[in-house]
């Protein structure tokens, strides 16, 4: 049976690594819609093109659309339907 490895760190300690699937949590949700350490786009895309399977993002999409970057990021997830709610990933079948 293959091992299994989780790793557990911030955006920077993922430089020059690949990992099959990758999870970032982006922990920004205010009605001013600011985005904080977030607008860092270059490590933004650190963290984003890490992953070679999946990746996974999770945040508030009413404060992170009012970024440009993070608004087109919403825009071309919506047109693939990779997009989901928090209701969404709630309701049980």
């Amino acid at each position: 049976m293959p091992q299994r490895r989780l790793s557990v760190g911030t955006v920077d300690s993922f430089q020059g690594q690949e990992r099959d699937i990758i999870a970032i949590t982006l922990t920004r949700s205010n009605p001013q819609g600011e985005i904080g350490s977030l607008s860092d786009i270059r490590r933004m895309n650190v963290g984003m093109t890490r992953a070679r399977r999946k990746l996974l993002l999770v945040g508030d999409s009413s404060t992170l659309c009012r970024h440009p970057f993070f608004g087109e990021l919403l825009a071309y997830v919506k047109g693939l339907g990779g997009y989901r709610t928090a209701n969404e990933m709630g309701k049980q079948d």
